[in-house]
Protein backbone atom coordinates (compact mmCIF):
# COMPACT_ATOMS: atom_id res chain seq x y z
CA UNK A 1 0.00 0.00 0.00
CA UNK A 2 1.88 3.71 -1.23
CA UNK A 3 1.57 6.10 1.62
CA UNK A 4 -0.95 8.80 1.47
CA UNK A 5 1.87 11.22 2.89
CA UNK A 6 4.62 13.09 1.14
CA UNK A 7 7.39 13.85 3.46
CA UNK A 8 10.60 16.19 3.26
CA UNK A 9 12.63 13.12 3.77
CA UNK A 10 10.45 11.46 0.84
CA UNK A 11 10.91 14.05 -1.46
CA UNK A 12 14.91 14.23 -0.82
CA UNK A 13 15.39 10.19 -1.33
CA UNK A 14 13.10 10.22 -3.99
CA UNK A 15 14.64 12.99 -6.03
CA UNK A 16 18.08 13.07 -4.79
CA UNK A 17 18.93 10.10 -2.78
CA UNK A 18 19.74 12.46 0.08
CA UNK A 19 17.25 14.33 2.17
CA UNK A 20 20.07 16.80 2.91
CA UNK A 21 20.91 18.34 -0.45
CA UNK A 22 18.81 21.67 -1.21
CA UNK A 23 16.59 22.33 -3.85
CA UNK A 24 17.85 25.45 -5.24
CA UNK A 25 21.13 23.67 -6.01
CA UNK A 26 19.99 20.86 -7.75
CA UNK A 27 17.59 23.12 -10.04
CA UNK A 28 14.94 20.72 -8.63
CA UNK A 29 11.02 21.65 -8.23
CA UNK A 30 8.65 19.77 -6.85
CA UNK A 31 6.27 20.56 -9.62
CA UNK A 32 8.89 19.22 -12.03
CA UNK A 33 8.43 15.69 -11.26
CA UNK A 34 4.53 16.20 -9.99
CA UNK A 35 1.42 17.89 -10.25
CA UNK A 36 1.05 20.58 -7.14
CA UNK A 37 -1.98 21.60 -5.86
CA UNK A 38 -2.16 24.61 -3.41
CA UNK A 39 -5.41 23.91 -1.17
CA UNK A 40 -5.11 25.76 1.24
CA UNK A 41 -9.05 26.64 2.83
CA UNK A 42 -9.39 28.75 5.84
CA UNK A 43 -13.09 28.86 8.27
CA UNK A 44 -14.87 31.62 7.83
CA UNK A 45 -14.30 33.51 11.05
CA UNK A 46 -10.65 33.28 9.86
CA UNK A 47 -11.26 36.02 7.84
CA UNK A 48 -8.09 34.62 5.30
CA UNK A 49 -8.13 34.66 1.84
CA UNK A 50 -6.74 31.35 0.35
CA UNK A 51 -6.20 32.72 -3.20
CA UNK A 52 -4.76 36.17 -2.26
CA UNK A 53 -2.51 34.00 0.08
CA UNK A 54 -1.16 31.72 -2.96
CA UNK A 55 -0.40 34.43 -4.68
CA UNK A 56 1.84 36.27 -2.01
CA UNK A 57 3.92 32.98 -1.61
CA UNK A 58 3.48 29.22 -2.88
CA UNK A 59 5.36 26.33 -4.10
CA UNK A 60 7.04 26.94 -6.99
CA UNK A 61 4.93 25.89 -10.10
CA UNK A 62 1.82 25.17 -7.52
CA UNK A 63 -1.58 25.35 -8.77
CA UNK A 64 -4.52 27.03 -6.93
CA UNK A 65 -7.31 24.52 -5.90
CA UNK A 66 -10.28 26.12 -5.01
CA UNK A 67 -12.01 23.78 -2.50
CA UNK A 68 -15.14 26.34 -2.13
CA UNK A 69 -14.90 26.67 -6.19
CA UNK A 70 -14.87 22.81 -6.82
CA UNK A 71 -17.85 21.69 -5.43
CA UNK A 72 -21.89 20.96 -6.05
CA UNK A 73 -23.39 23.78 -7.44
CA UNK A 74 -27.01 21.95 -6.53
CA UNK A 75 -26.88 22.59 -2.82
CA UNK A 76 -26.09 25.41 -0.35
CA UNK A 77 -24.05 23.39 2.33
CA UNK A 78 -20.62 24.14 1.86
CA UNK A 79 -17.96 22.73 -1.16
CA UNK A 80 -19.75 19.25 -1.02
CA UNK A 81 -18.29 17.25 -3.58
CA UNK A 82 -19.06 18.14 -7.37
CA UNK A 83 -20.44 15.20 -9.98
CA UNK A 84 -17.65 13.02 -11.96
CA UNK A 85 -18.13 15.09 -14.89
CA UNK A 86 -18.10 18.39 -12.67
CA UNK A 87 -14.35 16.93 -11.14
CA UNK A 88 -13.57 16.10 -14.55
CA UNK A 89 -14.06 19.30 -15.96
CA UNK A 90 -12.71 20.63 -13.59
CA UNK A 91 -9.38 19.06 -12.91
CA UNK A 92 -8.74 18.62 -16.73
CA UNK A 93 -8.74 22.57 -16.78
CA UNK A 94 -5.93 22.34 -14.52
CA UNK A 95 -4.09 20.46 -16.74
CA UNK A 96 -3.86 17.30 -14.88
CA UNK A 97 -4.54 13.79 -16.51
CA UNK A 98 -5.45 10.27 -15.34
CA UNK A 99 -1.74 9.31 -15.40
CA UNK A 100 -0.05 11.93 -13.36
CA UNK A 101 1.12 12.15 -10.08
CA UNK A 102 -0.62 14.87 -7.83
CA UNK A 103 0.61 16.51 -4.18
CA UNK A 104 -1.41 18.21 -2.20
CA UNK A 105 -0.35 21.27 0.48
CA UNK A 106 -2.25 23.86 2.03
CA UNK A 107 -1.65 27.29 4.54
CA UNK A 108 -1.76 25.28 7.99
CA UNK A 109 -0.04 22.00 7.97
CA UNK A 110 -2.13 18.99 7.22
CA UNK A 111 -5.65 20.54 7.20
CA UNK A 112 -7.65 21.55 3.82
CA UNK A 113 -4.93 19.56 1.79
CA UNK A 114 -6.63 15.94 3.36
CA UNK A 115 -10.09 17.09 1.68
CA UNK A 116 -8.24 17.58 -1.92
CA UNK A 117 -6.63 14.31 -1.14
CA UNK A 118 -10.11 12.30 -0.32
CA UNK A 119 -11.57 14.21 -3.27
CA UNK A 120 -9.65 12.92 -5.67
CA UNK A 121 -9.12 9.53 -3.92
CA UNK A 122 -13.47 9.68 -4.34
CA UNK A 123 -13.24 9.72 -7.72
CA UNK A 124 -10.85 7.49 -8.56
CA UNK A 125 -7.53 8.79 -8.70
CA UNK A 126 -5.27 7.06 -5.95
CA UNK A 127 -1.94 8.58 -7.53
CA UNK A 128 -2.26 11.53 -4.70
CA UNK A 129 -0.63 12.29 -1.73
CA UNK A 130 -0.43 15.29 1.10
CA UNK A 131 2.33 16.96 1.99
CA UNK A 132 3.61 16.48 5.32
CA UNK A 133 3.51 19.97 7.83
CA UNK A 134 2.44 21.67 4.47
CA UNK A 135 3.97 25.40 3.08
CA UNK A 136 4.77 26.27 7.18
CA UNK A 137 7.17 23.33 7.01
CA UNK A 138 8.49 23.68 3.42
CA UNK A 139 8.94 26.99 4.10
CA UNK A 140 10.90 26.14 7.63
CA UNK A 141 13.06 23.66 5.94
CA UNK A 142 14.57 26.62 3.72
CA UNK A 143 12.98 25.56 0.28
CA UNK A 144 11.65 28.72 -1.71
CA UNK A 145 8.43 29.93 -2.78
CA UNK A 146 7.39 32.05 -5.49
CA UNK A 147 6.16 35.44 -4.56
CA UNK A 148 3.90 35.87 -7.65
CA UNK A 149 1.66 33.41 -10.04
CA UNK A 150 2.31 33.43 -13.43
CA UNK A 151 -0.56 34.12 -15.77
CA UNK A 152 -0.86 30.70 -16.99
CA UNK A 153 -1.57 29.36 -13.16
CA UNK A 154 -4.11 32.48 -12.42
CA UNK A 155 -5.60 31.43 -15.85
CA UNK A 156 -5.72 27.76 -15.05
CA UNK A 157 -7.54 28.69 -11.65
CA UNK A 158 -10.25 30.60 -13.56
CA UNK A 159 -11.05 27.89 -15.95
CA UNK A 160 -11.63 25.41 -13.47
CA UNK A 161 -14.56 27.15 -11.46
CA UNK A 162 -15.67 28.47 -15.14
CA UNK A 163 -15.68 24.81 -16.06
CA UNK A 164 -17.29 23.56 -13.22
CA UNK A 165 -20.16 26.11 -13.85
CA UNK A 166 -20.42 24.90 -17.03
CA UNK A 167 -20.66 21.15 -16.32
CA UNK A 168 -23.64 22.31 -14.23
CA UNK A 169 -24.96 24.01 -16.84
CA UNK A 170 -25.05 21.58 -19.20
CA UNK A 171 -22.59 23.26 -21.22
CA UNK A 172 -20.06 22.04 -23.29
CA UNK A 173 -16.56 21.53 -21.76
CA UNK A 174 -13.08 20.17 -22.80
CA UNK A 175 -10.78 18.92 -23.79
CA UNK A 176 -11.27 16.56 -21.05
CA UNK A 177 -7.57 15.05 -20.00
CA UNK A 178 -9.18 13.56 -16.52
CA UNK A 179 -11.88 10.93 -16.28
CA UNK A 180 -13.54 10.28 -12.64
CA UNK A 181 -14.73 7.03 -11.27
CA UNK A 182 -17.06 7.92 -8.52
CA UNK A 183 -16.17 5.38 -5.32
CA UNK A 184 -19.21 5.28 -3.93
CA UNK A 185 -17.79 3.25 -0.65
CA UNK A 186 -15.56 6.46 0.41
CA UNK A 187 -18.78 8.76 0.68
CA UNK A 188 -21.49 8.64 3.05
CA UNK A 189 -24.43 10.99 3.14
CA UNK A 190 -27.02 11.80 6.01
CA UNK A 191 -29.60 8.55 5.25
CA UNK A 192 -26.60 6.48 5.77
CA UNK A 193 -25.33 8.02 9.37
CA UNK A 194 -29.18 7.91 9.83
CA UNK A 195 -29.30 4.25 9.25
CA UNK A 196 -25.85 3.46 11.22
CA UNK A 197 -27.50 4.83 14.07
CA UNK A 198 -29.90 2.07 14.50
CA UNK A 199 -27.89 -0.89 12.53
CA UNK A 200 -24.27 0.26 14.00
CA UNK A 201 -22.27 -1.33 11.31
CA UNK A 202 -19.62 1.32 11.30
CA UNK A 203 -17.89 3.70 13.76
CA UNK A 204 -18.58 7.09 13.46
CA UNK A 205 -15.49 9.57 14.61
CA UNK A 206 -16.30 12.88 14.66
CA UNK A 207 -13.46 15.90 14.06
CA UNK A 208 -15.12 18.62 15.56
CA UNK A 209 -13.67 20.13 18.93
CA UNK A 210 -14.78 18.15 22.63
CA UNK A 211 -16.90 21.31 22.59
CA UNK A 212 -18.51 21.55 20.21
CA UNK A 213 -18.91 17.58 20.10
CA UNK A 214 -20.70 17.93 23.38
CA UNK A 215 -22.91 21.13 22.84
CA UNK A 216 -21.32 22.87 25.35
CA UNK A 217 -20.23 25.29 22.43
CA UNK A 218 -21.94 26.86 19.41
CA UNK A 219 -21.59 25.87 16.32
CA UNK A 220 -19.57 28.42 13.67
CA UNK A 221 -22.49 28.82 11.29
CA UNK A 222 -25.65 30.57 12.04
CA UNK A 223 -28.83 27.93 12.49
CA UNK A 224 -26.91 24.67 13.66
CA UNK A 225 -27.85 22.87 16.48
CA UNK A 226 -25.32 21.63 19.03
CA UNK A 227 -24.08 17.98 19.52
CA UNK A 228 -23.50 14.93 17.88
CA UNK A 229 -24.78 12.46 16.11
CA UNK A 230 -26.24 9.37 18.53
CA UNK A 231 -23.48 6.73 19.13
CA UNK A 232 -20.38 8.69 17.80
CA UNK A 233 -17.35 9.36 19.40
CA UNK A 234 -14.79 12.21 19.58
CA UNK A 235 -11.24 12.99 18.39
CA UNK A 236 -11.01 16.13 17.41
CA UNK A 237 -8.27 16.26 13.99
CA UNK A 238 -5.75 18.21 15.61
CA UNK A 239 -5.21 14.97 17.99
CA UNK A 240 -3.25 13.28 14.34
CA UNK A 241 -0.76 15.85 14.38
CA UNK A 242 2.41 17.00 15.88
CA UNK A 243 3.01 20.36 17.21
CA UNK A 244 4.97 21.38 14.01
CA UNK A 245 1.60 20.60 11.96
CA UNK A 246 3.08 16.59 10.93
CA UNK A 247 0.40 14.03 10.91
CA UNK A 248 1.70 11.83 13.66
CA UNK A 249 3.83 7.99 13.44
CA UNK A 250 1.77 5.01 13.00
CA UNK A 251 2.17 4.07 17.27
CA UNK A 252 1.08 7.49 18.08
CA UNK A 253 -2.22 7.24 15.90
CA UNK A 254 -3.07 4.09 17.07
CA UNK A 255 -2.74 4.92 20.27
CA UNK A 256 -5.38 7.76 19.70
CA UNK A 257 -7.97 5.76 18.28
CA UNK A 258 -7.00 3.25 21.11
CA UNK A 259 -7.61 5.57 23.63
CA UNK A 260 -11.64 5.90 22.26
CA UNK A 261 -12.07 2.16 22.27
CA UNK A 262 -12.08 2.35 18.16
CA UNK A 263 -11.45 -0.60 16.55
CA UNK A 264 -9.57 -0.74 13.17
CA UNK A 265 -10.87 -4.22 12.27
CA UNK A 266 -14.27 -2.63 12.47
CA UNK A 267 -16.01 -0.20 9.43
CA UNK A 268 -15.22 3.84 9.90
CA UNK A 269 -16.91 6.70 9.15
CA UNK A 270 -15.83 10.13 9.89
CA UNK A 271 -17.44 13.69 9.85
CA UNK A 272 -17.31 16.89 11.22
CA UNK A 273 -18.09 20.62 10.62
CA UNK A 274 -18.51 20.55 6.69
CA UNK A 275 -16.51 17.39 5.58
CA UNK A 276 -13.16 19.11 5.57
CA UNK A 277 -11.14 17.73 8.74
CA UNK A 278 -12.67 14.43 8.55
CA UNK A 279 -10.83 13.91 5.71
CA UNK A 280 -7.60 14.34 8.02
CA UNK A 281 -9.29 11.83 10.49
CA UNK A 282 -9.58 9.50 7.04
CA UNK A 283 -5.24 10.03 6.36
CA UNK A 284 -4.32 9.33 9.57
CA UNK A 285 -6.53 5.88 9.45
CA UNK A 286 -4.92 5.75 5.99
CA UNK A 287 -1.34 5.70 7.59
CA UNK A 288 -2.70 2.63 9.35
CA UNK A 289 -3.83 0.60 6.67
CA UNK A 290 -7.21 1.92 6.92
CA UNK A 291 -7.79 3.13 2.81
CA UNK A 292 -11.43 2.41 2.76
CA UNK A 293 -12.57 5.15 5.66
CA UNK A 294 -15.94 6.85 4.63
CA UNK A 295 -16.29 10.52 5.00
CA UNK A 296 -19.99 11.72 5.37
CA UNK A 297 -19.81 15.14 2.98
CA UNK A 298 -22.49 17.04 4.32
CA UNK A 299 -21.38 16.46 7.96
CA UNK A 300 -22.38 18.68 10.97
CA UNK A 301 -23.71 21.53 8.93
CA UNK A 302 -26.25 19.51 7.33
CA UNK A 303 -27.12 17.49 9.84
CA UNK A 304 -27.69 19.75 12.87
CA UNK A 305 -29.14 21.86 10.38
CA UNK A 306 -32.15 19.24 10.06
CA UNK A 307 -34.90 19.52 12.64
CA UNK A 308 -35.96 15.62 12.79
CA UNK A 309 -32.27 14.32 13.08
CA UNK A 310 -31.20 13.08 16.56
CA UNK A 311 -28.81 15.38 18.31
CA UNK A 312 -27.07 13.84 21.51
CA UNK A 313 -24.70 16.01 24.19
CA UNK A 314 -22.40 15.23 27.00
CA UNK A 315 -25.12 14.16 29.56
CA UNK A 316 -25.91 11.24 27.40
CA UNK A 317 -24.20 7.92 27.27
CA UNK A 318 -22.86 7.07 23.82
CA UNK A 319 -22.19 3.86 22.77
CA UNK A 320 -18.59 2.72 21.56
CA UNK A 321 -19.69 1.63 18.20
CA UNK A 322 -19.27 4.83 16.78
CA UNK A 323 -16.97 7.51 15.74
CA UNK A 324 -17.88 11.16 15.60
CA UNK A 325 -18.13 13.76 12.94
CA UNK A 326 -15.03 15.81 12.14
CA UNK A 327 -14.28 19.87 12.83
CA UNK A 328 -14.67 20.84 9.01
Amino acid sequence: MASAIFSKALFGHRLFRNSSISLARNQCTLSSLFNVLDASWYMPDEQRNPFQEYQVAHIPGALFFDVDGISDRTTNLPHMLPSEEAFAAAVSALGIENKDSVVVYDGKGIFSAARVWWMFRVFGHNRVWVLDGGLPRWRASGFDVESSASGDAVLKASAAIEAIEKAYQGQPVGPITFHAKFQLHLVWTLDQVRKNIENRTHHHIDARSKARFDGAAPEPRKGIRSGHVPGSKCIPFPQMLDSSGILLATDELKKRFDDEGISLDQPIVTSCGTGVTACVLALGLHRLGKTDVAVYDGSWTEWGAQTDTPIDTSTTLTSPWFIYLCHH
